[in-house]
């Protein structure tokens, strides 16, 4: 399978009047079978599906076992501020990932998943004297995460892992002020961003077996903070007729801002292949990025913008009637359910700009091994809960393709 992929530029990867802001709106990390569980996964260990939270997790597979998985998510939103309100559907690919074993109890994988984006369109028109203004910005893009890991296991119980991130995309930020009469000045401004950024984040995972074949599972993650690299350019045109003036053009490629360090702590209680419960908490230190002052990640929109600490919180479960039921095919099935609370990275005019929602999963088992189709939907909102915030209500649905097979099994014949 070939697939074509790249920053988006033009298109609406996600669709939010919250994106204008920073590096637009932070996508929820993981793939289908964690975001069906509130997002969770730093304690989360299963041999049957990719976890791409905690860079130690892959190394609970069966032995010689490839694994691959594929996203793909539809956001559904409605809008509300005041009297005004309006909807928008997106659909795009969220992620991308494969792990193989390297050498007995250690792994590697390979992913690429979106990190934020960017998308709105808002016009306003004004009728005065001298014609009618038309007012409008608009925004597009985003920035895509990529990664490459390995882990080990020592002891049998305490798992290793250690990820490369690299971050890149484009954003586009511009606004426009044009008069229905010919003979009056247009005006354009805006800013268009190519970043990109390298760091690594290093997970850790403790595993404790009771009696009765209950697991604890501890986990913890740390990404480490840098600072955006490429270039920020920032431009003011005027024009008349077919005749562009340009008023300012500044290119910037130092005093960017930066991509924020995040911990992530877990635990998670197993029993079997029956169930599986976890919470985690996260948090992250946008408040040292330098959002407040970069050019082009502050000074656009109309709010007072300010970059601040986050914190987020998640609870999932997972439940399978009876994994090797040979009757009831539904009953083979896993079910997942898990609610969240995230903070963004930023306040609006003094007020914290947070989402909370309750997500839904199952994951439907297809042909032999554990390859599957995994479902997942996210109801939630996001703002509207102090000041004068647009309500954002969302539902968010994605699919995911969980592949596994053997590699390298010697035939044995007696």
């Amino acid at each position: 399978m070939g697939i074509s992929l790249r920053a988006q530029d033009s298109a609406y990867g996600a669709y939010s009047p919250y994106s204008v802001y920073g590096i637009g709106d932070l996508s929820m990390q993981g793939n289908t079978f964690t975001r069906g569980m509130g997002g969770i996964g730093v304690a989360t260990r299963n041999n049957r599906y990719l976890n791409i939270i905690n860079p130690a997790s892959i190394t609970a597979r069966d032995t010689l076992s490839f694994m691959a998985d594929m996203g793909l998510e539809s956001q559904n939103k409605l809008f509300r501020q005041g009297d005004m309100s309006s909807a928008n559907n997106t659909f795009n690919i969220s992620t991308v990932a494969v792990s193989l074993p390297i050498y007995r109890k250690s792994a590697f994988s390979l992913g690429l998943s979106n990190f934020s984006s960017v998308g709105y369109d808002f016009k306003h028109k004004d009728i005065e004297d001298t014609g009618i203004w038309t007012s409008s910005a608009s925004g597009s893009g985003g920035v895509y995460q990529m990664s490459a890991g390995v882990a080990a296991t020592f002891f049998g119980q305490l798992s290793v892992g250690v990820q490369g991130l690299y971050y890149f995309g484009n954003i586009s930020k511009a606004a426009q002020k044009e008069n229905s009469i010919s003979g009056y000045r247009n005006l354009s401004n805006g800013y268009t961003m190519q970043l990109n950024a390298l760091t690594a984040k290093a997970g850790v995972q403790w595993e404790k077996s009771f009696a009765g074949g209950t697991r604890m599972t501890v986990g913890a993650t740390y990404r480490l903070g840098t600072k955006f690299k490429g270039k920020v350019t920032d431009y003011n045109f005027a024009t008349i007729s077919t005749i562009r003036d340009t008023i300012s053009y500044h290119e910037y490629t130092d005093g960017l801002a930066s991509l924020a360090d995040e911990i992530g702590v877990g635990v998670s209680l197993r029993r079997g292949e029956r169930w599986m419960f976890e919470v985690d908490y996260l948090r992250s230190g946008w408040g040292s990025s330098n959002l407040d002052n970069a050019p082009g990640f502050a000074n656009v929109g109309l709010a007072k913008f300010s970059a601040t600490n986050t914190n987020s919180i998640r609870a999932g479960f997972e439940f399978v009637p009876n994994r090797n039921d040979i009757r009831y095919y539904f009953r083979q099935c896993a079910y997942r359910g898990g609610v969240y609370y995230d903070q963004s990275y930023y306040k609006l005019d003094g007020h914290t700009v947070s989402a909370i929602g309750v997500t839904f999963g199952v994951t439907l088992p297809v042909f032999r091994w554990y390859n599957g189709i995994s479902l997942g939907v996210d109801l939630g909102q996001k703002g509207g809960m102090a000041g004068n915030l647009t309500r954002e209500r969302y539902a968010k649905f994605v699919i995911g393709f969980n592949l596994h097979d053997i590699w390298f099994q010697k035939p044995r014949y007696e």
